[in-house]
Order: C-alpha cells, then structure tokens, then sequence
C-alpha cells in the first residue's frame, strides 16, 4: 500500500535521498557531495581544493561544516568536498552554525600563517579566491607575529608556468589535474610536514599541452604565467567571449584585453564543449596578431620593379578586380581550413559567381577524392542532435581512433576519452604505428599497422581483433577518423563499411577550425552550400533562384580539387590563383605548388601575414584574424560556435567584406559586406533536399614493406606544438613543444645499421633530415618522424607523406 505524501511534504525519487540543510529540506542524489547539494541551494560553503571536475582531496579543510546522523552529531566538523549525502542527515554550514564559522575562521588563520600579504604585486590579486574568503570567513585581526616562511621564486615548472611556493595553500588542484585529467603528473607534493611543498621531479619537467589550465584553476598566486606574469591587473582588463581557432573542437574561451591588445586568454566553462579546460595553444598561442611582419596595407606588384608596393583600398580593388575579370572561368580558389563559416561561405559564392567556376577547395593538405566523397556523402548536414558529439564520445562504451591522433590533432577530444577510460566507462582502440602518449594516457589499446595499412587493417577486425567489432556493436560506440585518413586508399571507405557491420556512428575530426564548416558552405570542387551537389540540375536552380541569378548561370561541372588546381595552374591551363591564407608548404607537393604560384598571370592573395605566398603575389589585401572580426566557426561535431568582436576599430576587414567589395568591382553581389550579412544570406539558403553524393567505394589494399636495402616506410603527423605559424612569436610555448625524433624499432634499427648512431639521417631524391632517435613499438621496416616540428619539415624537405618510402641511415652519412 502506497501512503501518499502529505501536503508540502518532498517527494523522494529512487535513487536520491532525503537532508536538511541549514534547516531547508532538501532532495538529492545518492553519492552527490554535500557542497554540491548546497551549491544547488544557493548555499556557498568556501573551499580552496574542491573542483567539480577533480576528485575529491578534503586537502584545505576550509569547507568544514556540521553534520548531524540519526540524531547525533558528529564528533567534530566534516569537510564538505569530500561527504555524502545521506537519508536524514542534518547539516549546518557557516551560515547557521557557530563552529563551522570558528572552525572556517581557524582554518583561514592557518593558511594566512604562511602566505604573503603580497596582494598588490601577485598577479592573482583582484580575482583571489583566497582574498574573497579571507573578507568574508577570516577574522579581523591577525594573531601572528613571527616571521613568514619564504622560499627563492619563482621557480619554472616550466618555460611558461612558473611557481611561487611560498603563496602556494597546499590545495593540490594542480598536482590532481595533472594526474587525472591531462595524465601528465609531473608536478607533484614533496617532502612531508611543516616543509611539504608542490615541486616537479628532478630531470622531468612539466612538458603537458594543459599546463596552463593549473595557472587557471590555482586558487591562489601560486602557479603564475611567464608571458602574463606582472603585465596587467585584472581590473585593467576588458573581458569578451570568443571561441578558440586552433583546432575544430571550437573551445570555449575568455579573451582579456587592455588598450586594444590582447594580454591573456582563459578557458571559458561549456559542459558541451570544453568542460572548463582548453590546451595550451588555444591558451597561449594569440600574439601572431602583433606579429611585426602583419599585412597591415594592401599591396600591388609594380609592373616596372617587380615589387610589391603598399596601395590604396580602391587601387588594389581595381587592379584585381580587372586582372580576375579577364581569367574568369579559369581561375582557381584555395581557401584553407582556418576560416570562418561566414568567410568560407564567402569565397565558395565568389568562386561560383564571380569567377564562374567550381575550381575551389579548402584542403590545404594531402587529400583525396575519396575523402571528397566521404564528406559530401556522410560529414556534410550532420549535427549534434545527429552525430556523435563530445559527450557521446564520453557515453560511448568503444571507441575506435583510426588515422587520428587525438592529443595533438584535437586535445579536448583526447580529455573526453581520457576522463572515460579513466572511470571505466570507455575501451579505447587506436589503429596507428606507435603507442603515443596519447595511446597511454587514454588506457588504449593499440592495434599497430604500417603507414598506408590502415584500410586493410580495418577491414581485418572482425578476423583478427573480433573484441573490437564486438565493442562497437554496442549501442552508442564510436569511430573517430583524422584528415590523415586522406592519405590511405580505401581507409574512408572501409570505416563506412565497418560502420554499417556494427552499428558505431563515424565522426570526422579534421585538425584545423575551420573545415568542417567549409564544408557546409561548399568550399569544395563537387558541392555548393548545404551539400548540394554542383552536378544536380535541381540543386543548382535552387542556389540560383536563391541567389538572385539568371537561370543556367552557375558552372555545372565538378571542379578541381587543390591537386588539380595547382596542376593545372603550374602547367598554365589556370591564368589566375585566388590564395585565402594557404601555405604552400602544407601541401602534398610544396615545389609543385611553387611551380603554379610562379606560372600563373595573376595570384591575388588575402593574408594576415607575409608568407611564402606573398613573394608570388600580383596583389596582397590584409584580413582581419579572428579576434578583430565575428563570425562562426562550425566544430567537428557540426555545433555552430559564434563569438563576436573582440579588438574593434582596427581597420581590418573579415575576408568576406574583402570578397564582396571585391565582386562589387567585377559587376557581381555576394551580400556579404559582414559577417552577419554573410550568415543571413547562407541561412536564406535553408538545407538542401536534393540528392545526396553516393558514398565511395574504394577498395583497401595490404601495404607492403620497402624491399630496398636502407628503406623504411614513413609514418607522420604534425604535433600539436609545432612550426604552425600561429604560434609565432611564443617562445614561452614552443619551450614545452615535445622533443624532435625519429622512432624506429630496435629490430628495425639493427637493420638499418642506425642503432650504435646517436641520429639518422631520413632522405628520399628531394632531400634530407637529420635528427636523434629514439626507439618505440613500430612495425619493422618502419620510421616515425613529426610532421613540421623544429628542423623536420616532411613536406617540405622530403616531399614525402604518410607511408612513403624513404632511406634511413646514420646521421652525418651520404
């Protein structure tokens, strides 16, 4: 029989339990921590190591409060951070209770003991944490009259943390992040007692991509950043949201600024997103903005010189808009992946009206029809409430890593995995050539193959590794795929295969932020904005009407991917280039590339910076970088991301305003003067409901190894902290970039004759690289070197990509 409650009377639900909270009822679930069912009551108990990402440590005491059970109270006050809820228990916080406010004042005057009263220097000062609570749960005087412990500081955790013991409160959040949320526990307690101190371990220093996410958290001054350190207070600064344009998780962030110059960035809390985390590159990497080589002017090629010379707005306009004028129809578009969807947008409508043609693409990579494919028939459309998104990839019972390393492509995405696998959640299987630390960190198991193996070895599962294909049969597993996916035959469409054996759902994580919308808006040779296809009749009359063009007007035939565009340039089928930030040496043929930006009659350039582009360029216009404009960045999982101005009045233009003045110059409208015109015109498009693109079908093959005596084959993927150059002019960052080596196995070390070298020398018929070794779980026959780290330039030295044959001697050899 079933009583039921009387009136006012709180209904318990299975599962959760029954409190009284400062003489409040109060329902919570069972195995919630008693600061979290007050926090959910507005009740603010004070705490210095509690976080809600952390486990619980009860290292402060600071939350103390007084618990009552069955009647009874307990013999002294409990930390808050670290007890239960339970049916009938009965707390008083410092709110209604005496002795948990004497015993919140006790433990204050303790920590105040040792800490410095140094607030008006430390960098921590207006926004402490620990000056909040003195005020308002300290006492009014001090009884202390001796002398505070002092140590030498700061002391470098590393080139961009740095350590002042004697602030530090012993709380611990930094040594418990390390160690559970980015795996990297180098940072640590030492010796015991009066004397125990946070410190590192000797010869390991704190080389982790979220060290500065300690600095964050810290609750006091005690973990500080070299390149913010005394540079500004915080009540100096003018904080504005934005989202990170490092990567395509598309973080969170918080930017500070003072006088129209970015000082800091900070993690900004998204439970969707990034948690309350971001990596050190979103973190530290932002002053490429001030970089002394910025487009600052648009520039003209003097005709007479051969130099480039700074120009008006309106002249550089019009020696573009006629030179492209003359090439329409034979002019190609490479817009690179680090747009915004408003401004990607832009160049895919430019290049179909204006220009008149489909010859665009975003992928300033290695690529492959194949992939073209695969995202115009499975990526393009997909959004949170379709596919896989960050907190599935947390539910998920499997996940599978193909071609994907996660701690250096997409580091929140490795935290995801990471914070699963550690609770015992998620099996983690990568299909690579070495167990990474990303391998490790995530408790994965690697199911290792040779560079370019990778479509077979997947197609191999369900024979030689049933455990996998069994765990992605179950409901919500996953498969993540990388962009180096583009470089293995057949990869693409064996995960699709896979995919539809078991059931698991496909995410594709490409490494830069702006590709997965560059996607949506068509910045790709076979389709226009919203998946549409180029080749369907209906499709384009759809695009046609709703652009405002006469009927027949868009080009119906499928474009140039970036490989042909750059062919055709270099052989002089293409009279012009239009180049929106790409760097030359990112592609798979960077002398090709060269070739083609030296043959064409006319290159027009948008760029923030001078590159290698610019040497070639007939016309340079400057762009705006992201903080100095709006706009979208859609992420990996198809979740739009908005964030506004940050540094207004600057002068800089977003690429779309640049494009649209631009086509207004050729007799064209695009509508996209800004980023919300831009965002207005893509949305007045609507989806699409024409034909999709068929799915590829390309077969897999066994990758043999090199049979050459001094071959090996080559495995690369660029690291997260590398030459990119969007972390210029970070010296604090590029000191915690991971160490250049080559990796070999021992076996394939003998082989080669290297293993009594202290380097080798890896080299193909373009040229060579020399650098130290180290041994690691390759297959034979196999050599592992960083994509674009330090004097290792793949691309660009080598012309070689992943799984290439190349010559591996000892160093210092010919």
């Amino acid at each position: 029989m079933t009583v039921a409650p009387e009136k006012n009377e709180l209904v318990v639900p299975e599962g959760h339990v029954k409190l009284v909270i400062d003489g409040i009822e109060v329902v919570a679930p069972k195995g919630e921590l008693l600061i979290r069912t007050a926090e959910r009551m507005g009740i603010t108990i004070p705490r210095f190591c509690d976080h809600p990402l952390l486990d619980p440590a009860g290292a402060c005491r600071q939350c103390l409060v007084e618990v009552e059970m069955g009647g009874r109270p307990m013999p002294k006050p409990q930390a808050s951070c670290t007890i239960t809820v339970a049916d009938g228990m009965v707390v008083k916080t410092q709110v209604t209770s005496p002795v948990a406010d004497k015993a919140q004042q006790g433990v204050m005057e303790l920590l105040l003991i040792n800490h410095p009263l140094d607030c008006p220097i430390c960098d921590k000062g207006g926004e402490c944490p620990l000056q909040n609570q003195a005020l308002a749960h300290g006492r009014t005087d001090s009884r202390f009259v001796d002398r505070k412990r002092t140590f030498a500081k700061p002391i470098p955790i590393s080139t961009q943390v740095l350590l002042d013991r004697e602030r530090c409160v012993l709380c611990q959040r930094c040594t418990r992040f390390s160690a559970q949320i980015a795996g990297d526990p180098f940072i640590e307690l030492l010796e015991r007692g009066a004397q125990q101190q946070i410190g590192i371990a000797e010869e390991k220093p704190f080389q982790s991509y979220f060290s500065g996410n300690t600095i964050q958290i810290c609750p006091v001054g005690a973990l500080t950043s070299a390149a913010y350190r005394f540079r500004s207070r915080p009540f100096d600064l003018v904080s504005t949201p934005g989202v990170c344009e490092h990567c395509s998780s598309g973080c969170a962030e918080r930017t500070d600024w003072r006088r129209g110059k970015v000082m800091r960035k900070l993690a900004a809390n998204d439970p969707e997103v990034n948690e309350e985390w971001i990596c050190d590159k979103g973190r530290f990497a932002f002053r490429y903005t001030g970089a002394a080589d910025r487009v600052l002017r648009p520039m003209v090629r003097d005709k007479a010189t051969g130099e480039l010379k700074q120009a008006s707005w309106t002249e550089a306009l019009q020696v573009a808009a006629e030179a492209l004028t003359k090439a329409r129809g034979s002019a190609g578009v490479l817009t690179g992946g680090r747009l915004t969807l408003e401004d990607a947008y832009a160049y895919s409508k430019f290049a179909r009206v204006a220009l008149g043609t489909n010859d665009i693409d975003f992928r300033a990579r290695p690529h492959s029809r194949e992939e073209q494919e695969f995202l115009a028939s499975t990526v393009v459309g997909t959004t949170p409430e379709t596919g896989v998104t960050f907190t599935g990839i947390e539910a998920a019972p499997t996940v599978l890593c193909v071609a994907f390393e996660p701690e250096e492509e997409a580091p929140i995405v490795f935290l995801r995995l990471r914070k699963a696998a550690r609770k015992g959640r998620t099996k983690v299987f990568h299909i690579g050539q070495w167990t990474s630390p990303a391998v490790e960190k995530t408790f994965g198991t690697l199911l290792a193959t040779p560079p370019g193996g990778e479509a077979a070895a997947v197609d191999a599962l369900s024979s030689h590794a049933p455990d996998v294909t069994e765990g992605l049969g179950k409901p919500g597993s996953v498969i993540l795929v990388g962009e180096r996916a583009a470089q293995v035959p057949g990869l693409f469409s064996a995960l699709l295969r896979l995919s539809e054996q078991t059931g698991a759902r496909i995410a594709w994580i490409p490494r830069r932020a702006g590709e997965r919308g560059a996607v949506e808006v068509g910045a790709l040779p076979t389709l226009l904005p919203g998946g549409r296809l180029v080749a369907d009749a209906a499709a384009r009359a759809e695009v046609e009407q709703a652009w405002g063009l006469e009927p027949g007007s868009l080009p119906d035939v499928p474009g140039r991917d970036t490989n042909g565009i750059i062919e055709a340039a270099a052989n002089g089928e293409l009279r012009a280039l239009v180049v929106g930030g790409v760097d030359p040496y990112d592609l798979p043929d960077p002398q090709l590339a060269l070739k083609a930006l030296r043959t064409a009659d006319f290159v027009l350039s948008l760029e923030l910076r001078h590159s290698a582009v610019t040497e070639f360029a007939d016309v340079v216009l400057p762009i705006a970088p992201s903080v100095e404009k709006a706009g979208t960045f859609l992420n990996w999982e198809g979740r739009r991301r908005e964030f506004g101005t940050t540094l207004d009045g600057t002068g800089a233009l977003p690429d779309c305003r640049v494009l649209d003045t631009l086509a207004v110059e050729m007799d064209a409208d695009l509508f996209t003067q800004t980023p919300t015109a831009a965002a207005g015109d893509l949305a007045r498009l609507g989806t699409t409901s024409t034909a999709r693109a068929a799915a590829p079908t390309v077969e897999s093959r066994q990758q043999s190894l090199p049979q050459s005596d001094g071959q090996a084959l080559l495995a690369t993927w660029r690291q997260l902290l590398d030459n990119g150059s969007l972390q210029e002019e970070e010296p604090h960052l590029a000191g915690t970039a991971r160490r250049v080596v080559a990796r070999l196995s021992e076996h394939t070390a003998e082989v080669l004759g290297v293993d009594k070298a202290e380097t080798v020398r890896v080299s193909t018929d373009r040229g060579s690289v020399t650098v130290p070794f180290e041994y690691a779980d390759l297959p034979d026959g196999v050599v592992w070197l960083p994509g674009n780290s330090g004097d290792v330039r793949v691309r660009r030295e080598l012309g070689a990509l992943h799984g290439s044959p190349v010559n591996v001697h000892p160093g210092g050899t010919e």
